[in-house]
């Protein structure tokens, strides 16, 4: 780079200048265009969600393209004297406030008595208020007036991280507009455009792991690239992303993952050290294994189907076969000691020792049959034998199950003092079928019947998930 060259950082240098450049929020670009193409353009529009997802862009797009002379239909055109001066922030008919330093009453008295005049060069005199949530209340009252009846030349866009903070009177004159976060995906997809533009040479999975680090945003994301390439230079790899920014590798977690669900607690001692040992972000890892195994969950309940899930083609296929190591119910449990892992981590001291003994006794939440699975393995085999398990009390441990007192004939010393006298009156064959159901006991069992109960193989898999217990008697 030359001396008289200077620097552009890739957020500004990359910013979008029209709607088809902005990533993620086809929701708000489309209820734009129509706006602008039908003229129904609102007084007031309130853009609304988190860091680094084009809240203040779409702001200077939509002002560029109602005040663009030349419009390319409902995009702005860029090159004309109004879109210029919007975009480097010179234009006098679009003023932007920041609400973070000035957000007093005094602050917009200006906004106030500048509404009185007409716009000098352009169509709408348009305010721009970001971080509009740090307003004080008497700022916001003494703006009401003037952001209901606006004059027919003023329009107002806010934006704000926090919309929950707004005054309900202020929301009811605006209409709302909720950015989401973009996916992991369509930031990586980005970053390879900008790539292939800048000619850096960048592994899929290095832009994946930038992505990742980004959380939704694409701001953030493209900070982190121009970080990296004045770390690496021209080529850079996923070693080098995961080093920078402390993340751990997709194969990594899923391995770690796998050892979780086969209950492999020397895998998961062995991953946790190695971790820690290259300074990676433990609490970061405690997030995104939340949201690996809340992944296996929407897989599994939707049959394989990646309908919900924000992951690459080999990402689905990895979460495709682990969720078939472990069922619903346990994955539920798993999940709940994740749940409480980082509900501690904000309090605890020792981190490591926190999610290595979480991660333990998740594996072996996650290996261990609960009672209901064993409750319908024994209905299952009860049932392919050839009838229901009798309603009596399981044994303890040990003990011979207790026969029912029905399988024996009684004597007929038993037998009298229970027996009503108004029995008497019964005809005979009313009597006989019921005194031969009492009096017959059941067929034992055959030898190859026996065996082949022994031999099920529910049986052992259930004798197998109950260490000690063995089999006393069969009947």
């Amino acid at each position: 780079m030359s001396e008289n060259q200077v620097h552009i950082a890739l957020p500004l240098k990359y910013r979008p200048k029209t709607f088809d450049d902005v990533v993620g929020q086809e929701h708000v670009t489309r209820t734009l265009r129509n706006a602008i193409a039908s003229g129904r353009i609102a007084n007031a529009y309130l853009f609304v969600g988190s860091r680094g997802i084009g809240k203040t862009t779409l702001s200077r797009i939509f002002a560029k393209a109602i005040n663009c002379p030349t419009p390319n239909g409902v995009e702005p055109c860029g090159t004309c004297e109004s879109c210029r001066q919007i975009a480097e922030g010179r234009s006098i008919d679009v003023v932007e406030l920041d609400g973070a330093s000035h957000n007093k009453v005094e602050d917009v008295r200006p906004i106030i008595e500048g509404v009185q005049f007409k716009p000098a060069a352009s169509k709408y005199k348009i305010f721009i208020v970001d971080e509009c949530h740090m307003l004080t209340p008497a700022a916001w009252n003494a703006l009401l007036k003037t952001l209901e009846e606006p004059p027919p030349y003023v329009r107002f866009i806010f934006a704000t991280t926090e919309g929950d903070k707004l005054l309900a009177t202020i929301i009811s004159r605006c209409q709302r507009f909720d950015l989401r976060r973009i996916q992991t995906h369509q930031i990586a997809a980005r970053l390879r455009y900008i790539c292939e533009q800048e000619g850096i040479d960048a592994t899929e999975d290095a832009l994946l792991a930038i992505a990742r680090g980004a959380e939704g945003g694409m701001r953030d994301a493209l900070s982190s690239l121009d970080q990296l390439i004045a770390f690496t230079g021209d080529k850079i790899t996923e070693e080098d992303a995961l080093g920078v920014f402390g993340l751990v590798s997709r194969k990594s977690l899923e391995d770690l993952a796998g050892a979780i669900l086969t209950g492999d607690a020397a895998a998961i001692l062995r991953a946790v050290e190695s971790f820690d040992s290259a300074g990676k972000d433990m609490r970061r890892l405690a997030g995104e294994l939340m949201q690996h195994f809340r992944n296996l969950l929407v897989c599994q309940t939707l049959g394989g189907n990646a309908a919900g899930i924000e992951a690459t083609p080999d990402q689905v296929k990895v979460l495709q076969e682990q969720a078939k190591l472990c069922p619903a119910s346990r994955l539920f449990r798993v999940t709940d000691q994740l749940a409480e892992m980082q509900d501690k981590l904000r309090y605890v001291l020792s981190v490591r020792t926190l999610i290595e003994m979480t991660l333990l006794r998740a594996a072996r939440v996650a290996t261990v049959a609960s009672i209901e699975e064993v409750l319908k393995a024994v209905r299952e085999m009860a049932a392919e034998v050839g009838g229901a398990a009798p309603a009596v009390p399981p044994a303890s441990a040990g003990q011979r199950p207790a026969t029912p007192k029905m399988a024996t004939p009684a004597t007929p010393t038993q037998a009298a003092p229970a027996t009503p006298k108004m029995a008497t009156s019964a005809t005979p064959t009313q009597a006989a079928p019921a005194q031969k159901s009492q009096t017959q006991p059941k067929p034992e069992l055959s030898a190859d019947e026996r065996q082949k109960i022994l031999d099920d193989d529910k049986l052992n898999n259930l004798l197998k998930v109950l260490p000690g217990a063995k089999i006393t008697d069969l009947r």
